[in-house]
């Protein structure tokens, strides 16, 4: 009853803030067509830098949404939007980019947030080139920590495959690796519920969130299934808005964004943590183009995908509703 309870006061406190106009966004729901279906899903958060998903609920119930469904999810749930399983999501280049490249209906609309992951490493390493001959451990082969290690390693000369000694090991976490000696460098994400901080073992190479190029790039962006798109034009936008305005939240009271991450199971310090490191102000700076044109690229040169970037762009992209949205909530 305690984390309902909260809940509610948040999204109440929120709806009032909102109402009174505290972030400078204008009211443009009630002058435009309804949606065509009252009713959105979207995946539980897996990780507390995607605080905007659950912060959307009641502007999504402002856009018109009378039925917001949250669809339990999981780090690796990725499919659920090509799967029809769930409408909205955000998703990594690491999620959508693979899903894509198989050729599955998943459409890209919008970046949304900078930064969140870390590439830590114990004494022995001191940049990227140092990898060399180390021990990194990753998930899985193909899953977001080793594409994004082969892609810093391939940025800086070394040949991921061969270089790098990749430790894969289900039974304990990166960070419990690291810890053991089992591991020399690993990727820190942002916590799963009920889940330790990553941030606080050996020290930090690389901050996507700061360290350039990274930095220039989005991390999470908003994609959604494309039959629903097709079939929902309208709702797809006001689902979209909704969500850019979440973002937005986090940005400007990152301290109640946490304190709900906190109430629905994250760790508080870790959330508080996140959303300090992430970059929630940037969707109206970067052109999302951009993210998915140079990831693609990474990931193509690796071997990783099989299209290009143009063809990722050309028939999986449509940034027309955010470029509208972008001019309606200019601020």
């Amino acid at each position: 009853m305690k984390i309902i309870q909260n809940r509610r006061t948040f999204l109440t406190g929120l709806s009032a803030a909102g109402s009174a106009g505290l972030f400078k966004v204008p009211s443009i729901a009630a002058g435009e067509p309804p949606p065509e279906t009252t009713t959105i899903r979207l995946p539980m958060p897996s990780a507390a830098c995607l605080a905007p998903l659950s912060l959307a609920e009641e502007l999504l119930h402002e856009e018109g949404f009378t039925d917001v469904r949250y669809v339990p999810s999981s780090m690796t749930a990725a499919a659920m939007v090509p799967d029809g399983v769930v409408d909205l999501d955000m998703q990594s280049w690491s999620d959508y980019l693979p899903l894509v490249d198989a050729g599955r209906p998943l459409t890209v609309l919008a970046g949304i947030q900078v930064g969140c992951m870390e590439l830590r490493a114990n004494d022995s390493i001191r940049s990227v080139a140092d990898l060399r001959g180390k021990r990194v451990g990753v998930n899985a082969i193909g899953a977001t920590d080793h594409m994004l290690v082969s892609m810093m390693a391939a940025y800086v000369g070394l040949k991921p495959a061969s270089d790098i000694n990749w430790v894969v090991n289900p039974t304990a976490t990166q960070a419990e690796l690291f810890t053991s000696g089992e591991v020399d460098a690993f990727i820190g994400f942002p916590p799963e519920p009920k889940k330790p901080c990553p941030r606080d073992v050996g020290h930090v190479i690389v901050n996507i969130t700061n360290d350039r190029p990274w930095s220039n790039y989005f991390c999470c962006m908003a994609v959604a299934n494309t039959d629903f798109i097709r079939s929902n034009p309208l709702a797809t936008k006001r689902a979209l808005r909704a969500l850019l305005k979440a973002t937005d939240i986090c940005h400007q009271q990152p301290e109640r964004a946490a304190q709900w991450m906190a109430d629905v199971g994250f760790s508080h310090e870790c959330a508080m943590m996140t959303m300090k490191d992430t970059r929630y102000d940037l969707w109206r700076e970067y052109d999302p183009e951009d993210t998915v044109r140079f990831f693609a690229l990474r990931l193509n040169e690796l071997g990783m995908i099989k299209k290009t970037p143009n063809e990722v762009i050309s028939g999986f992209t449509d940034w027309h509703f955010f470029r509208e949205i972008k001019r309606e909530l200019k601020m």
